[in-house]
């Protein structure tokens, strides 16, 4: 990790002359809505509590006219917060102050992982975060799978993927159900599991009572392991835990997730998906999601589609919702038929 902090360029850009201002947090967050414009932000407003949305709604419309002092200020330091996250989950805390330090200098990083606070000095497992997937893999494989499993649910989704393809077959299934009904632990175990990797690879950060794993940490890791182990895991599951597989299963491949699809699979898509639930599932979807489809049908039934979206103007959500989950539902039928391919991230493509 060092050596690879020593080879990260510094960016060109003189950060003394950005502004640093005495804002409030909420006017910072208002004013980053407003800058990111009205998708962006509902994406982000959706994964709010209600009371939370009501009272940035408030603090938006306060907001009648934002300098651009104003802007660069709080946008420069939700870059540099962004940045600090990723150089974290890369590589632990080290990497990202060494990081940090050599792109915006020593004084600044220290301020901004200060700012951050016990979000990232407080993360448990962090030599295990860094450790090389292999060796945490061959050291923890033979111990009790809900000690595997607390563990995982601390690791980056890749790295934990990795570890879990490593496992016997009986030990994944096993890991994968206690990670979905994992809750909440108790600082006293995370701190025994921790005193035992201390002796194994190096010493750890305790934390108070944490939230880990629970059914999107598990879907996070499945969509990174190959398909033979995908579907080992989930067809095992359904035997041993039908409810909890068909709840993991409603939540592995959203809507968006058909930018994954080979373009013939999509094309053969199109002879299945009602023109009207395609028309109201594009609503709100992302550029990238639209072109995808757009790209794989004839100009005149692009045009038609394009058509109906403007036509029907405004939307319930979940009406789209629902469009979009039997689009989904179609996509899995044809996928469990062999008639399109998914091609899941670290997966080979397929040749012809």
């Amino acid at each position: 990790m060092a050596e690879e902090a020593q080879e990260q360029q510094p960016l060109n850009i003189n950060f003394d002359d950005i502004p640093t201002l005495d804002i409030p947090g909420r006017s910072k967050a208002a004013i980053l809505l407003v800058f990111l414009g009205p998708e962006t932000s509902r994406v982000i407003l959706q994964s709010l509590t209600d009371a939370e949305i009501e009272t940035l709604t408030i603090e938006i419309a306060k907001q009648r006219k934002i300098s651009t002092e104003e802007k660069l200020s709080v946008l420069f330091e939700f870059e540099q917060m962004m940045m600090a996250r990723k150089f974290y989950a890369e590589g632990g805390l080290e990497y990202a102050k060494t990081l940090l330090e050599k792109t915006i200098g020593p004084g600044k990083a220290l301020d901004i992982l200060g700012r951050m606070g016990t979000a990232l000095q407080l993360q448990p497992f962090e030599v295990a975060r860094t450790a090389d997937p292999a060796q945490l893999a061959t050291l923890i494989q033979n111990e009790h799978p809900q000690m595997i499993a607390m563990i995982m649910a601390y690791l980056q989704p890749k790295k934990a993927a990795l570890v879990l393809q490593s496992m016997p077959h009986d030990t994944q299934i096993e890991i994968a159900k206690r990670i979905a009904l994992m809750d909440r632990t108790s600082p006293e175990i995370i701190h025994q599991v921790e005193n035992f990797l201390e002796e194994k690879l190096s010493s750890l950060i305790g934390q108070d009572l944490t939230k880990a794993g629970g059914i999107e940490p598990l879907i996070n890791i499945i969509n990174n392991v190959d398909r033979a182990t995908e579907k080992s895991i989930i067809e095992t599951m359904e035997v041993q835990e039908p409810i909890l597989a068909d709840e993991i299963k409603k939540k592995m491949f959203v809507f968006e997730d058909i930018v994954l699809v080979d373009d013939r699979g999509l094309q053969r898509l199109f002879k299945e998906i009602d023109q009207k639930d395609l028309s109201l599932a594009l609503k709100g979807v992302t550029d990238e999601v639209k072109e995808k489809f757009f790209k794989n049908m004839s100009k005149r039934a692009a045009e038609m589609i394009k058509s109906d979206m403007a036509f029907m103007g405004p939307v319930r959500m979940r009406d789209v919702d629902l469009a979009q989950q039997r689009i989904v539902k179609l996509v899995k039928d044809l996928e469990n038929k062999g008639e399109i391919i998914i091609t899941r991230p670290g997966e080979e493509e397929m040749i012809g």
